[in-house]
């Protein structure tokens, strides 16, 4: 039966979801607060140069094809993509990094010259890490979080230790170099935890990283929430920018509408891919599935302060993807979970999407984007973002051999306060909440609500979990528990 359904928010997952929904036959209409769709994956443009304002990585290319094709569609129909090679750099010191091929047995290689015997070793973790790909990203992932028996299979029961031991130790157990090690720990960033309280089963994030490779959408990774825009128009989806919830609607327990600036909205189904907290905040008190004790007792993935800067000269000893991990990687990982504080030295990510793209800088300049993960909830200034911009360029600037400040055109800054006021997110968080063993699966926050009927979620901070490719899925999923439960 053909249903009205009203979707907060733009962003992937909630993109995702209408997508399906629509396709499904109902009438989906999608708000979004902000003046262009994408939420967290939004796009600057100033002065001739074009950032990613959000995320930057285009890694498990095999979820965005399962995602068209469930369309009949292939990403190819909407975006070009190039692989990078290398992948990305890592620095350590001045003129020391380490450069990560695209392919498996060049890394190989290179980790040999590091640490003798250390290419067998990557070739059998990497194994297990595909192993692990196949059972997660293939089947576990695509599963809706409702009961605990959905981990149970023959394939996960023969790898039980494997979540209850954690990635730093198995990686240290195969590996001594700790360059080697830092590179292998930095794929489960992304999930938003340590890589100490990560389970050695998202090992499967090395086989995303070595095994699929890194790759580039043209034009970056906006050309993706464009794609799948272009897509949902195509399946009747309406989109309405600037239209800002204030109020869920709820009699006797069911969703019936919303108010979308001060006007109210009649809906059969409401599903909201906005930050989780704050939905609930849309919601009358006792029609909450969880309290501010069950958020404030929650692991959540970093904030992250970042940079959108315009160079005037192209910039050399640098990729595409550049890690800067040169400083400690424990004490800094400790100043976000820890003992949450501004890091007196810290690790920083940058990206120069004009190294591969064209169409981000104009003909002889650079487009650089800068991130140094923070702790959620931290104090936001613009008198310390300017200490660490400081910071982070001095050291690129030593890093890298040469003079680059005189050449800045301009920069623009994003940080915890900007996450909170352009998209409601719970403590400035970046990347949701993390994928922590007690945070897993079912253990996350319900993609259907426990209180309201007709009331759903979607996002990084439900099932799956944090980063694009879950996004995606996790449309998908609560597409599915809706069409169930209609």
């Amino acid at each position: 039966m053909k249903k009205d359904i009203k979707v907060i928010g733009s962003g992937f997952s909630s993109l995702a979801g209408a997508c399906y929904l629509a396709k499904a036959g109902h009438q989906v209409t999608v708000y979004e607060k902000n003046t262009t769709i994408g939420g967290r994956a939004r796009q600057l443009k100033k002065e001739g140069f074009t950032f990613d304002i959000g995320p930057t990585w285009y890694w498990m290319p095999d979820v965005f094809e399962r995602f068209f094709a469930d369309f009949g569609k292939k990403p190819s129909d909407y975006y070009e993509l190039k692989k990078l090679s290398p992948a990305y750099q890592v620095y350590f010191g001045i003129d020391e990094f380490v450069l990560i091929s695209d392919n498996l047995e060049e890394i190989k290689a290179t980790f040999e010259t590091i640490e003798e015997g250390s290419g067998k070793v990557l070739q059998d973790f990497m194994d297990e890490a595909r192993s692990n790909y196949d059972i997660a990203i293939k089947d576990l992932v695509y599963r809706p979080g409702v009961s605990p028996l959905e981990l149970i299979t023959v394939e996960t029961a023969m790898k039980v230790g494997q979540f209850f031991g954690n990635i730093s130790k198995n990686v240290r157990k195969k590996f001594k170099n700790q360059k080697l090690v830092q590179i292998l720990e930095f794929p489960v960033l992304f999930l938003g935890a340590k890589p100490s309280e990560t389970p050695s089963f998202y090992s499967f994030m090395n086989y995303a990283d070595f095994g699929l490779g890194t790759w580039h959408p043209k034009n970056g990774m906006y050309s993706v929430i464009e794609a799948i825009e272009k897509l949902a128009v195509e399946l009747g989806v309406t989109i309405k920018t600037d239209s800002n919830i204030s109020k869920i609607l709820v009699k006797d327990k069911e969703a019936y509408g919303l108010i979308v600036n001060e006007e109210f909205v009649e809906a059969d189904v409401v599903l909201s891919g906005a930050d989780y907290h704050h939905t609930e905040t849309l919601l009358d008190e006792t029609n909450r599935a969880y309290s501010e004790k069950y958020w404030e007792s929650r692991v959540f993935a970093p904030s992250s302060l970042l940079f959108y800067v315009g160079f005037d000269k192209k910039i050399k000893n640098v990729e595409h993807h550049s890690l800067f991990f040169d400083v400690d990687f424990d004490v800094h990982a400790s100043d976000i979970y820890d003992n949450p504080k501004w890091p007196e030295n810290p690790l920083f990510y940058a990206s120069f999407p004009s190294k591969t793209d064209l169409n981000s800088a104009p003909e002889g300049k650079e487009s650089a984007i800068f991130l140094i993960p923070l702790a959620p909830g931290i104090e936001d200034t613009e008198a310390l973002r300017d200490q660490y911009f400081e910071k982070i360029v001095t050291r690129l600037e030593r890093l890298t051999q040469q003079n680059l400040k005189e050449n800045i055109i301009f920069k623009e800054s994003f940080c915890k306060n900007d996450f909170v006021e352009q998209y409601n997110s719970y403590k400035g968080n970046a990347y949701g909440m993390a994928n922590t063993l007690l945070q897993t699966a079912f253990l996350r926050p319900k993609l259907k609500s426990k209180k309201v009927k007709h009331l759903y979620f979607t996002g990084q901070l439900t099932v799956p979990g944090p980063g694009v490719p879950p996004a995606l899925i996790s449309g998908k999923l609560v597409a599915e528990l809706i069409e169930k439960h209609l």
